[in-house]
């Protein structure tokens, strides 16, 4: 079932800022098994199972993104990016433009390397250099179409089978996590607890761990889990030095990130952790990361602080429309979220 919920998760538009169709599809399901569910003045979906210590565990919910800026008397649409997006990766990809009207099929462009200079061919092309192409033929074409400024726009991709035991496909940052909390949903809820759990998808945490913020000063938990993918760096052009993960080697738990300025995770977290891993026979990876950050920072610094850790699903090609997992990855890491919160006795 949970690779099910990817796939159906993964297949929704929910640019961070607009996530109406990842939290409703999240909420109704929330709702066929959660005790109570609610949806926060930010956005954020929660549902909640059970009593005692309070224990949350988020996922966020928006996809990285672009949103259109201006429009041009040819109909053209000039974007920003929201979200961290390397240029290069989103050219001449197919997208979806969810106007007023309703969605438009959009293609990305650029000039031609055929009219480029020698040395316009030797630079990246950036993201201010490129547009949208709806079809449209005029500004006023465009609008009718139900194009305006801020309209946001997502990458047009299905999810497929890779080999064996892979799956690509967009935004499983962090639908992984969001399938995650939605089997969690579904198997704890027939279960006596002996906690308070909240599961959260949070919104918009790519532009700024917002909805982690917020959500975690809201419920105020004793301890709290963030999931997340992280790099795998098992694939040509890259030092495994600088990237050890692999795919089908298991969780990731995250010890820092950000080189420490994001999240140190708590010891003793950690050590609850491996103890699980080691009982449940969960095979983990260890991570000391020097790049991004995930919600768990913005957890762990509400209040007067939250004990906090985080585990991942490795995946390959972060950030692009062709993210790459391994579903042995996703089905352990949900194995271990689940004793972590079944034994919560033994923390």
């Amino acid at each position: 079932m949970i690779v099910e919920y990817l796939k159906n998760l993964s297949k929704l538009s929910g640019i961070s800022g607009r996530e109406d169709n990842v939290r409703n599809y999240m909420a109704e399901e929330f709702k066929k098994y959660c005790e109570n569910v609610e949806i926060d003045k930010f956005g954020n979906v929660i549902g909640k199972i059970g009593k005692g210590k309070k224990v949350m565990i988020a996922a966020h919910i928006d996809e990285i993104g672009l949103m259109v800026k201006y429009i041009d008397d040819n109909g053209f649409l000039k974007f920003t990016k929201i979200g961290g997006i390397y240029d290069p990766t989103i050219l001449n990809q197919k997208v979806v433009v969810h106007g007023n009207n309703g969605d438009l099929i959009g293609v990305l462009g650029s000039k031609p390397p055929h009219r480029m200079k020698e040395e316009e061919k030797n630079k990246i092309i950036k993201y201010e250099d490129m547009f949208i192409d709806i079809g449209a033929e005029s500004r006023e074409e465009a609008e009718d179409m139900g194009v305006e400024i801020g309209t946001p726009v997502s990458f047009l991709v299905e999810v497929h089978d890779l080999g064996k035991n892979r799956l690509t496909g967009k935004a499983f940052d962090d639908r992984v996590g969001c399938a995650i909390l939605l089997e969690l949903a579904r198997n704890l809820s027939k279960e006596d607890l002996d906690c308070e759990l909240y599961l959260v998808g949070t919104v918009q945490e790519e532009v700024g761990l917002k909805g982690a913020r917020v959500s975690a000063f809201k419920i105020n938990p004793d301890i709290a889990l963030a999931i997340d993918v992280t790099i795998a760096g098992d694939h040509p052009g890259i030092k495994k030095e600088d990237a050890p993960v692999e795919l089908g080697k298991g969780p990731v738990v995250d010890i820092a990130d950000a080189s420490g300025r994001g999240l140190i995770a708590h010891p003793r977290v950690l050590k609850y952790i491996r103890e699980i891993a080691i009982e449940r026979d969960i095979k983990i990876q260890l991570e000391v990361g020097e790049g991004g950050t995930t919600d768990g920072t913005a957890i762990h610094l509400t209040r007067e602080g939250i004990t906090t850790g985080v585990i991942s699903v490795p995946a390959r090609y972060i950030h692009t429309p062709v993210e790459v997992i391994d579903k042995r990855d996703l089905e352990e890491t949900y194995k271990l979220i689940y004793y972590f919160i079944k034994d919560i006795k033994k923390y």
